[in-house]
């Protein structure tokens, strides 16, 4: 069955240039009959054969993405260890008002972040299947360096303070530990985006999907 499926949407237009070639011959169909047809048969079949091949990779790109949007949701939301608005709340340890109040407005973008992260992973999940992929792949791709775009904010933030305040040792570690998983996400994301310019227009270059600094004190 699956061969034959195989053939009936790629081997069509082959076995229909053989099947008119075989009636031209017996019949003995003038030339100038069976080559015109024989020529738009065979555009037809890789015209047919292009557009599904444009389909399977979108199918492919759309799958991905979906799996990196649900590893950051998983890791990197909510109260994963992981998650730099966790490693943030690590801070209310240090005898430091002024910091006290910075991770406080952090805890409350945590909790936009995260219903936006539930809100996008569900849009995915309800769209994939029943929409036009070509269509909205862009608009998933964009939302998703938009998240992480802001997400790198935060980062960015955190990265400022414990190069110039002394931070526990543990939330060090756990900020490093984090780098590390955090920027091969980062480093997949570009990849993927460069792939999905030879299928999609995009709009986003890889570099812009930052990468993550480790903490280096300066003696």
């Amino acid at each position: 069955m699956y061969t034959l499926r195989i053939i009936i949407n790629r081997g069509w237009y082959p076995a229909l240039i053989t099947v008119l070639a075989v009636l031209g011959v017996l019949y003995n169909w003038p030339l100038e009959w069976v080559a015109p047809a024989l020529i738009f048969v065979l555009a037809l079949g890789l015209v047919v054969t292009v557009i599904r091949a444009r389909e399977r990779q979108l199918e492919r790109a759309v799958f991905r993405l979906r799996q990196l949007s649900e590893y950051f949701n998983r890791r990197f939301m909510g109260d994963s260890t992981l998650s730099i608005f966790v490693i943030i709340d690590s801070l209310f340890n240090i005898d430091n008002p002024s910091l006290w109040d910075w991770a406080r407005a952090c805890d409350m973008s945590r909790r936009i972040f995260n219903s936006w992260c539930s809100s996008f992973i569900s849009r995915m999940e309800n769209d994939i299947g029943i929409t036009k992929l070509v269509e909205h792949l862009p608009a998933y791709l964009n939302e998703l360096w938009l998240i992480t775009s802001q997400y790198s904010d935060f980062i960015e933030q955190f990265h400022e303070i414990a190069v110039k305040v002394e931070v526990p040792q543990e939330t060090l570690s756990q900020y490093h530990k984090f780098v590390m998983e955090y920027n091969a996400f980062a480093q997949d994301f570009r990849e993927h985006i460069t792939e999905l310019k030879s299928v999609a227009r995009t709009g986003i270059e890889p570099p812009s999907v930052k990468l993550a600094q480790e903490v280096v004190k300066r003696g």
